[in-house]
């Protein structure tokens, strides 16, 4: 099978539709390919004998040895039975720059790649495509006339490519990669960011998006990408007619933005709103210093552009730092005696280095400061570059961001270029300044929703899952569009969300029994079974209303065809929200939380499956948060609607037949009830897979099983969530030196991101089991086994580890079987990994359990186990 990786340095290049035409595509693609010559270059045109002296072949099949890459740049027309001839031949990619596809061809064209794709594996880039570019390996497959030089960015890019290249190439500024994906019929933005994931010369990523393609794939790998290396994302179509042009240029939605945002922020990439924006998050795409919060200190010797820079802190949710006043009345710190703590500092006309340094250490110490932005305007003393050099001295000690303004034109522009030079970021005006502190803020905060360990979960599933299951799937062949009210509450108690006092009868005597019971004021609704249509509910707040009332709802009862709900009313104070599950065209299943009575910019997105942290964040988005966070009341409150926004979560996920609901809550005293419900259905094709409806793989419930050790003692063996970070530190502080060095080789040091790291993770693609067991009453972690699944190789990489004080207890050997079992589900070849050789007792299990044993390098020996038998 043919790999997306070997493009990293194809082996040989073919170019097909190479021509000596002068100002032609294929003319400048030959130009850009012929740059570097450690790599065979082949021309195929079957027009031309000879181009540039070289020997120009007919066809590819004709080219005398395998070419790993090809470069298609001829007539649309022609593209589809070169991409047949390409897949015959064993090329691995293929990069289709020809554009201006007829419907036709187009059809034609995919149908040919993926039938290349299931012959050969053969990858294709395009149509459509500007090309890509590795600079590290001088390969330029573009037409591009632009060759950026080496760094650590990739820049994915449909348009702009050329622009972004340019401007990199003025700020001193180079890349690892440039791609350009056209029309994606194969190759997508998820397959890219796999590739781009253990490319060891990319350590950040730049992406122009109008629209995702596949979105499981791409939130797959972008999820993966981000935990150990940022992605900042453009995606353009926010307003209407952005989004409507988008879609014409493109031929696809532009999607929902808000839903977009919500991705981003799941997934721990930050997005950016303008072109400018991109640029200036280039030059922090590599930081390691992230502010902690949105606190920024100004220090300025020019105090209108202070005040610029405090109006665009505000008008964007940031909040000016309050120093504290320790320092603050030293003549050599802070000048200004009108200074307020609150305002930016102020240098004034006494703005030497000096000051300065001594000011921006004083910020630095301050834990009421998250950031320091230092503002210099050019004047009259000569020592800025001696500012310069001292803020990078600052920078180099301190993990808390510096950003700098150096206004002017030549004089200021060669202050930022050694700003630059030393990776501190620097900027022309406070503006530009000032957003890209936010955009790392939001990023870092990003980052802390993928690494924060949730609370402890309240248990998944349903009492009555199998039940609720059976009515649902009735519903749907009896052709009902909604579920019925009485069964949308059984629903929704099954998930541990609590209701309003409810009742539903069926005839007129038990309407009479209950409503004593419940107590007026009620709330009656005349339901038809169909839910198609609800009618008017009818307020009872006193004995006249009832008696009318049970007129109206006893003749119904009487034709049939309706129930009737009695329901509580809430008092009049009651907060209300709306909770909602929605089909998104491109990213599924998606969860809504709004006020009562709010429209569409009152609403806060979030993606299933939530844990508790997830549903926490998106509380904290709504307008109810800032009022109910500061008092006990009040988190009682929280602490109960996450517990509700998991339940509903939990249900949505469970069901794919659920095409919409909604959900009425109410905040009454310290309570949350559920005072409506409704729930559309959908059929759902078995052959589509459980979780068909979610672009992220939920927690997998049924590899949760248990099994005894030798001794008898009851283990639970299970899938790891990110709540369990507290116990894997445990077992591993308590590890041998012997162990550690077996399970992590030359790692010294376990630290808590890679923990954190351990316990996160997409189990589409990952699952570690982890072996439990109570001791003490406490639950304690004795061992683990973990695999990895690269996508499209049909391999998984596999380790195990087992606690040093439950070694021959046959552990090992049911961790592995586990993960035999798991490979064979996601229908892998193979699975291997790497054994210190001196590890005698682990290569001795891996060979009982059918494992090949092949020694390598330095001391490691591969173990492989084939599945395809």
């Amino acid at each position: 099978m043919a790999s997306l990786r070997e493009i990293l340095n194809p082996e040989s290049v073919a170019l097909i539709g190479a021509t000596e035409q002068e100002n032609s595509i294929g003319r400048v693609v030959l130009a850009n390919l012929s740059r570097t010559a450690n790599r065979p270059l082949y021309f195929v045109n079957p027009n031309r004998q000879t181009i540039l002296g070289a020997r120009c072949f007919p066809s590819i099949r004709d080219v005398p040895s395998r070419v790993t890459l090809a470069v298609i740049v001829t007539p649309a027309a022609t593209v589809p039975g070169i991409i047949e001839a390409c897949g015959k031949a064993g090329v691995s990619v293929a990069i289709i720059l020809s554009s201006n596809f007829t419907e036709e061809e187009q059809r034609e064209l995919a149908e040919n790649i993926l039938a290349a794709r299931r012959e050969s594996g053969m990858r294709t880039i395009g149509p459509n495509s500007l090309g890509m570019i590795l600079p590290h390996n001088g390969l330029n497959a573009t037409f591009l006339k632009t060759n950026p030089k080496p760094g650590n960015i990739a820049l994915i890019a449909p348009v702009l490519g050329d622009a972004i290249l340019d401007w990199g190439d003025t700020m001193g500024i180079g890349f690892s990669m440039f791609a350009s994906l056209g029309s994606r019929i194969d190759v997508g933005y998820g397959d890219l960011i796999d590739f781009l994931t253990y490319h060891y010369t990319t350590r950040s990523l730049m992406i122009y998006m109008e629209t995702v393609g596949d979105a499981k794939r791409f939130i797959s790998a972008a999820r993966g990408f981000a935990l150990s290396k940022p992605i900042v994302v453009l995606k353009p179509g926010r307003s209407k007619a952005g989004a409507s042009f988008v879609e014409m240029r493109s031929g696809r939605s532009a999607g929902n933005d808000s839903v977009y945002d919500a991705v981003f922020r799941r997934i721990g990439i930050v997005r950016v709103a303008e072109v400018m924006d991109l640029f200036n998050m280039a030059k922090v795409l590599d930081s390691s210093c992230l502010p902690r919060g949105s606190r920024l200190a100004v220090i300025t010797n020019a105090g209108d552009v202070g005040i610029m820079a405090t109006d665009t802190l505000a008008e964007l949710g940031g909040e000016l730092a309050c120093i504290s006043s320790g320092d603050s009345g030293r003549e050599d710190v802070l000048l200004p005696e009108q200074w307020c703590r609150d305002d930016p500092v102020d240098m004034g006309g006494a703005d030497d280095a000096r000051r300065y340094r001594n000011t921006l250490d004083l910020c630095l110490g301050d834990d009421g400061v998250d950031g320091i932005m230092v503002i210099y305007t050019p004047r009259v003393f000569a020592g800025a570059m001696d500012l310069a050099q001292a803020i990078i001295q600052a920078a180099r000690k301190t993990r808390k961001p510096i950003i700098v303004t150096w206004v002017g034109g030549a004089r200021a522009a060669e202050g930022r270029r050694i700003l630059l030079h030393n990776n501190v970021p620097a900027y022309a005006t406070p503006e530009e300044a000032v957003k890209t502190y936010l955009y790392m803020y939001r990023y870092h905060r990003n980052l802390e929703l993928i690494y924060e360990t949730p609370a402890e979960g309240t248990q998944t599933g349903a009492p009555l899952l199998n039940y609720l299951k059976t009515v649902v799937r009735k519903a749907i062949r009896d052709g009902k569009r909604t579920l019925s009210r009485r069964h949308a509450f059984d629903l929704i108690r099954n998930y541990r969300i609590r209701t309003l006092r409810t009742t539903i009868v069926s005839d007129i005597d038990q309407l009479r029994r209950e409503i004593p019971g419940l107590g007026l004021p009620l709330s009656l609704r005349i339901q038809p079974l169909t839910g198609e249509k609800e009618e008017q509910a009818i307020p009872l707040t006193a004995t006249g209303d009832v008696d009318d009332a049970c007129r109206q709802a006893g003749q119904r009862l009487r034709d049939g065809g309706v129930e009737v709900i009695l329901q509580n009313t809430p008092a009049p104070a009651a907060l209300r929200l709306k909770l909602e599950s929605r089909r998104d065209p491109e990213f599924h299943t998606i969860l809504i939380i709004s006020p009562g009575a709010g429209g569409p910019d009152d609403e806060r997105i979030g993606l299933p499956p939530l844990n508790r942290t997830l549903a926490r964040r998106l509380l904290e988005g709504t307008g109810i948060y800032p009022v109910l966070k500061n008092a006990d009341e009040g988190r009682q409150i929280l602490s109960r609607l996450e517990d509700t926004l998991l339940g509903f979560s939990d249900l949505v996920v469970d069901f794919a037949e659920i095409e919409r609901m909604e959900l009425v809550l109410w905040i009454e005293q310290s309570e949350v009830l559920a005072g409506d419900v409704m729930v559309a259905l959908a059929s759902v094709s078995e052959e589509s897979g459980p979780y068909s409806h979610l672009v992220i793989t939920p927690y997998p419930l049924h590899y949760i099983t248990t099994w005894n050790l030798l001794d008898g003692t009851e283990v639970l063996l299970r899938p790891v969530r990110p709540e369990d970070k507290l116990m894997s530190q445990e077992m591993l502080d308590s590890l041998s030196e012997e162990t550690l060095r077996n399970r992590y080789f030359g790692v010294r040091e376990i630290t808590d991101d890679l923990v954190v790291r351990s316990c996160n993770m997409d189990y589409d693609r990952e699952i570690a089991i982890l072996a439990e067991i109570r001791r003490n009453g406490k639950k304690c972690m004795i061992g683990g086994s973990r695999l990895i699944h690269h996508p499209d190789t049909g391999i998984g990489e596999f380790a195990i580890l087992v606690h040093d004080h439950y070694h021959g207890m046959g552990l090992g050997a049911k961790l592995i079987d586990i993960l035999i079992g798991i490979a064979r589900d996601k229908h892998l070849h193979k699975i291997e990994g790497l054994v210190l050789t001196e590890n005698g007792k682990m290569l001795g299990l891996c060979r009982k359990l059918g494992f090949q044993v092949k020694p390598e390098p330095e001391g490691v020996s591969k173990v492989i186990l084939s599945l395809d038998t």
